[in-house]
């Protein structure tokens, strides 16, 4: 069961997001809040798997929170979830710690795939936001050196590898090549090992350099 905090300043939208998370038999709502500084104290309280978080909200916002409960070393990942996808919100959201980018038009059906995703471990943007990230990093150069040395990947990794920097996720990438869930978490896996890289955004990278 993953536990989720939501943490929006309307009331409606936290309703529509209870709906939906409680509509998913393996989500639990654990609580809401409605301002940064709320958050962070039920972050504390609830200890939940996913803090779904707004940016703009009155007080403390979503980017103050979110560097406040990540400082903390608590286990919750955030999930960002705002209106605005506009470079000044992004990249701060990242540096601040949160574990991934949606925007609140995103199919339901996404967003749920995204917290389950987010509390395995991954970091989560649409495809869009996920192209933004991979070339401001390239064209920047952030991405180490050792981006730069070969890697010895199999074919499969190869293909696997491709998809991960368009932004799928494991079961995506399962439907399209036709492999178990559990067979391209292993794919995965060994990408990482082999290129040192731990979340799917640095592999994308890695990809998109190595090119």
């Amino acid at each position: 069961m993953t536990g989720v905090l939501i943490v929006d300043d309307q009331k409606l939208v936290r309703a529509g997001l209870r709906m939906l998370c409680e509509s998913a038999r393996d989500v639990e709502v654990l609580g809401e809040a409605a301002n940064g500084v709320e958050a962070v104290a039920q972050s504390a309280e609830l200890d939940p798997d996913v803090i779904l978080m707004d940016l703009r909200m009155p007080g403390l916002d979503g980017i103050g929170a979110t560097e406040q409960i990540v400082r903390s070393g608590r286990r919750c990942r955030i999930l960002v979830l705002t209106t605005f996808d506009d470079d000044d919100h992004l990249y701060p959201a990242l540096a601040a710690g949160a574990s991934g980018f949606l925007v609140k038009d995103t199919d339901p059906a996404e967003l749920l795939d995204a917290i389950h995703r987010v509390a395995e471990g991954e970091m989560v943007f649409s495809p869009q936001l996920l192209q933004r990230v991979v070339q401001r990093a390239v064209v920047s150069g952030r991405a180490d050196a050792r981006v730069a040395a070969p890697v010895p990947l199999t074919a499969r990794e190869s293909e696997v590898l491709a998809l991960v920097a368009d932004g799928l996720s494991n079961a995506e990438i399962a439907a399209r090549l036709h492999l178990s869930v559990t067979t391209v978490k292993t794919h995965v896996a060994s990408l990482m090992s082999k290129t040192g890289y731990d979340n799917r955004v640095r592999l994308a990278i890695f990809f998109w350099r190595s090119r």
